[in-house]
């Protein structure tokens, strides 16, 4: 698996959403970096920080559809239970001792790629569209409340 070069292709223009799906590349390309000859330990870390970030990702996209009234966020929401069902065997099985980090990793490579390019995409206009007044609507700022409580920063 050769690793993903973050571009311009990748972005969906909500930077708050594009800064999480450029983490999330990070931790791709990290686990990429290791493989499955590295330390568990440190594979086991960097699993860990990339399956709690990526659901967190989740969460604070479901949030943000759902404050913007997307009508298809329950479609978009059952893509990531199954997508979260896949990971979590997975990760079962590296916990089980089996070596997965390659598979683990294209699969978060080419379920990324796609998700950003199809479903992303498809919410993109309308939470650009309806951001700005999400965010008056409420002191101190949607965005900024959602990112502390999904990401504690």
């Amino acid at each position: 698996m050769q690793s993903i070069h973050w571009n311009a292709d990748l972005e969906i223009g909500i930077s708050v959403i594009d800064g999480q799906h450029r983490r999330i590349v990070d931790y791709i390309n990290a686990l990429h970096a290791i493989g499955d000859r590295g330390d568990r330990r440190v594979v086991g870390a960097v699993l860990h920080d990339l399956v709690d970030y990526t659901y967190s990702h989740f969460a604070f996209e479901e949030a943000l559809m759902e404050e913007a009234d997307y009508p298809l966020l329950a479609v978009h929401q059952e893509t990531h239970v199954a997508f979260r069902d896949r990971v979590d065997g997975l990760q079962r099985r590296f916990d089980s001792g089996d070596e997965v980090v390659g598979e683990l990793a294209e699969l978060l490579k080419t379920w990324l790629l796609g998700h950003i390019a199809e479903d992303d995409r498809s919410y993109a206009d309308l939470v650009r569209e309806k951001l700005p007044r999400i965010e008056r609507r409420q002191r101190g700022g949607w965005l900024g409340n959602a990112v502390q409580r999904f990401f504690g920063h």
